[in-house]
């Protein structure tokens, strides 16, 4: 899983990646809120935001991330306990507010709550699985996938059901580089040769959804 974290203690900061490392997970940490947010179209699964840091605070990164992003899992990690703070925090979007100060267990423990990392495997069609920690894909043996055919296959499963505009795909897969509709196509056709056959439905002119009894 890759988390994108801000936090200006920088002591907190060295602490807090050093734990979700040791758990295998990829953490890019910021204590500058501009250069966050310059950062958050780079393909995360959850982010950890701290409100009062240098530049743009946590809240205002929030409301951008809300733009594109509907379902990422966002705490807020942040000594501020003001009444409107939290509430716009949470208006905004935010899943979860974790004031400090706190340990690292209970912010490991959120993190696996608010990414549901407790559910692994996913049971897809006709003898399919996926594991969604790991990011492997399963029929009988593991079927080999490029970073990017992994990158749009996780981020169709973990929103299963739901449409998936071009937007949402390029910024994810893509990481916040340029591409085209007809590198998605182009993408999803090598994809859907390894998947359930059917499982994959075209939105016509606007994305894609996966479908998962």
């Amino acid at each position: 899983m890759k988390i994108l974290l801000l936090e200006d203690n920088e002591r907190l900061n060295n602490s807090i990646v050093k734990r979700l490392t040791l758990k295998g997970y990829k953490v890019d940490a910021f204590i500058d809120g501009n250069e966050a947010l310059e950062c958050i179209y780079n393909g995360y699964d959850c982010f950890l935001l701290d409100v009062n840091v240098p530049s743009i605070d946590g809240i205002s990164i929030l409301k951008e991330i809300r733009e594109t992003y509907k379902t990422i899992p966002i705490l807020i990690i942040s000594s501020n306990i003001d009444l409107d703070t939290i509430k716009n925090a949470y208006g905004y979007g935010c899943n979860d507010y974790l004031k400090k100060p706190f340990y690292i267990d209970e912010l490991e423990l959120k993190i696996e709550i608010l990414c549901q990392l407790d559910t692994e495997l996913v049971i897809l069609e006709q003898g399919f699985t996926y594991d969604i920690k790991k990011r492997e894909l399963f029929n009988e043996t593991q079927i080999k996938l490029t970073k990017k055919e992994t990158l749009l296959l996780h981020q169709l499963i973990t929103n299963k059901n739901k449409i998936l505009s071009y937007d949402n795909i390029i910024n994810y897969v893509w990481e916040g580089d340029v591409a085209t509709t007809d590198s998605i196509r182009t993408l999803i056709m090598r994809l859907r040769k390894k998947i359930p056959k059917d499982s994959l439905e075209t939105i016509v002119d606007f994305g894609y959804k996966f479908h998962i009894k």
